[in-house]
């Protein structure tokens, strides 16, 4: 615990000056009792007062003296705090294999839940942006607190067309730069080239610094598209100071495509051309994506089930976007204060010698 005013805590020194004169005082009390020529007709007349009746009161009536000291001092105390200009940007891979069924109903249609989930869990402040990426990778919202927004924009990502195949790399590396941007961070790269020489040359520009920007990066493939190679874009996600969050959604086996989804000719990044409710190996490539979130400091999941896609995402939603930081709690010290004083007022009116 820290304070904004250290030094008003000398004010404490009023409780045991309050303690030293309750003692005197009793002490004057016993001395002069023999004043009195008959103890018993007085004990008779204001009734017996038992002694732990008046050191109650007096103890709440310190520890309310006590607690209004502290409250005057400003104090603070460590808590985990919502961070205003943080930003999360969300990546999610909409390629032809994430129409697999092995995870129910398919991977994408739980991967979709997992994000609504995800957004339920975040402080509504934070700052959130959603990449959509399959052969290339397109900004679907950038950042906003409009969450709903990106909802929406979650809900349509099956309608998403980035061409056949699976760009990690140029994901990576699309996902930082967006939320850099979004957080005040120049990129380093110039804006006058083609697509591909931009994401190049950002990979390769001077490193930033950022403790602002978090990815949260799905797949459930291996790269065999795009420019940038994951880990290329990993090193980039590191000098900019951006932990990514990987999330391997799938099981190891062989699977179907959901009947009905409209992919085939090799589309969706996996080879052999599988059309609608067609079967093959469509395995993620959770040994890339745990290297991607080891080397920028983030945290890898295995998500073969739906359930495990959720806790994944819910854990997530509880943590992203959150700092250290402070407090101040002065109104719970003045609240318990007062409350104290009520106490030892109605203990007092209660347990005070009456007079018949």
């Amino acid at each position: 615990m820290t304070f904004g005013h250290p030094l008003l805590l000398l004010t404490l020194l009023l409780v045991p000056a309050g303690a030293a004169a309750y003692s005197l005082n009793e002490r004057r009390r016993a001395r002069y009792a023999v004043r009195f020529t008959n103890v018993a007709v007085l004990e008779q007349v204001v009734g017996v007062t038992r002694p732990w009746r008046r050191l109650l009161t007096l103890t709440l009536f310190l520890l309310a003296i006590a607690g209004l000291c502290v409250a005057v001092s400003r104090p603070h105390v460590n808590t985990t705090v919502t961070d205003e200009n943080a930003t999360v940007v969300l990546a999610l891979d909409v390629s032809g294999s994430m129409h697999a069924v092995d995870v129910k109903p398919t991977r994408l249609i739980a991967a979709q839940a997992a994000l609504q989930l995800f957004l339920q869990k975040i402080p509504k402040r934070l700052k959130v942006g959603l990449v959509l990426f399959a052969g290339e990778a397109q900004v679907a919202t950038p950042p906003t607190t409009d969450h709903e927004l990106v909802a929406s924009a979650i809900e349509d990502a099956g309608f998403f067309n980035g061409f056949g195949g699976t760009a990690i790399g140029d994901a990576i590396a699309l996902s930082v730069q967006v939320g850099i941007q979004s957080a005040g961070i120049s990129n380093g790269g110039p804006t006058t080239m083609s697509r591909g020489r931009r994401l190049a040359a950002y990979v390769a520009a001077q490193p930033t610094k950022s403790t602002l920007v978090s990815v949260l990066f799905l797949s459930d493939g291996k790269q065999n598209r795009g420019i940038i190679q994951p880990l290329d874009g990993a090193a980039r996600a590191r000098r900019a100071g951006v932990p990514v969050y990987t999330v391997a959604l799938g099981t190891t086996g062989n699977t179907h495509l959901a009947p009905g989804s409209g992919f085939n000719g090799g589309g969706g990044g996996f080879p052999g051309g599988f059309g609608g409710g067609g079967f093959g190996s469509l395995a993620p490539d959770p040994q890339t994506l745990s290297a991607i979130a080891r080397i920028t400091g983030g945290e890898f999941f295995r998500a073969r089930t739906t359930r495990a896609l959720d806790d994944a995402y819910a854990a997530l939603g509880s943590k992203l976007g959150q700092t250290h930081g402070t407090k101040e709690v002065t109104d719970l010290f003045a609240l318990g204060a007062g409350l104290l004083l009520v106490l030892a007022g109605v203990c007092s009116a209660l347990w005070a010698p009456r007079l018949p």
